[in-house]
């Protein structure tokens, strides 16, 4: 088993080799090495470095939400999200035929799991956006949202967890980079967001209020797509990052 504590180039090109062959087409696909060691739960063990992968959401479905999500929105949410789910499955298969250990961690929780196990926090054993951040893929914005230089928040991410040490081309990003630009907090039904700068030195809750975002997202989903869903999307739509990369 290829279990190494000091990074090897020869074993992260391998791993980058692997990984790219099944992001197809790669330019609808992000993906980094995070270092987690000093942020994950012991409960991971010795699983202490990331893999992030972010696929792009279609922009015609989100440029479509104005006053809420709509029943193609959700339906698009959803697939991406199993695709995902699929897809780390499958880079994590080569990689253990490789030697690798790894954990994929799925790219979203159920809506029960979320109104039980998390409701209180409305946190997860893993964030995907700090991985992502971790692996210097992009930064919090101002309604919480992983925001991608490449895609803006117009993305799905999943993580792969693996106990080698992985070499990252990219610096973690530490800061958020939206400067004055109030669009998400503006639109936001729910008027969860502060306004305040994101870093990695500020808890979630001084700057966004998830639980208000989420009674609302419930509201949505009862009211405009008659299902059980906590879902909204109009901070995603209204951000201006990543708007360069139509399609």
């Amino acid at each position: 088993m290829v279990d190494l504590k000091e990074t090897d180039p020869v074993v992260s090109e391998m791993v980058r080799s692997i990984v790219e062959k099944h992001l197809t087409p790669l330019d609808r696909f992000i993906y980094g090495f995070a270092d987690l060691s000093d942020v994950l739960d012991p409960q991971f063990g010795d699983f202490r470095f990331g893999i992030s992968i972010g696929q792009k959401l279609d922009y015609r479905i989100v440029d479509a939400i104005t006053n809420g999500p709509t029943p193609e929105y959700y339906a698009h949410y959803r697939k991406t999200n199993q695709d995902l789910s699929v897809l780390s499955g499958n880079i994590a298969q080569e990689l253990e035929r490789n030697g690798m250990r790894t954990l994929c961690v799925e790219p979203s929780i159920s809506t029960d799991k979320l109104d039980s196990d998390y409701s209180l926090t409305l946190r997860t054993r893993l964030s995907h956006k700090m991985v992502a951040t971790r692996a210097g893929l992009g930064w919090i914005g101002k309604t919480a949202l992983f925001i991608s230089k490449e895609f803006g928040p117009r993305l799905r991410l999943v993580t792969i967890l693996t106990s080698t040490s992985l070499e990252n081309s990219r610096t973690p990003v530490k800061m958020s980079k939206c400067g004055k630009c109030n669009a998400c907090v503006e639109e936001c039904p729910a008027e969860a967001a502060t306004g305040q700068l994101w870093d990695t030195t500020m808890d979630r809750d001084e700057f966004f209020d998830a639980h208000k975002c989420r009674a609302q997202c419930k509201a949505f989903g009862e009211r405009l797509l008659g299902a059980e869903a906590r879902i909204c999307g109009i901070c995603v739509s209204v951000c201006p990052i990543g708007h360069n990369k139509r399609g």
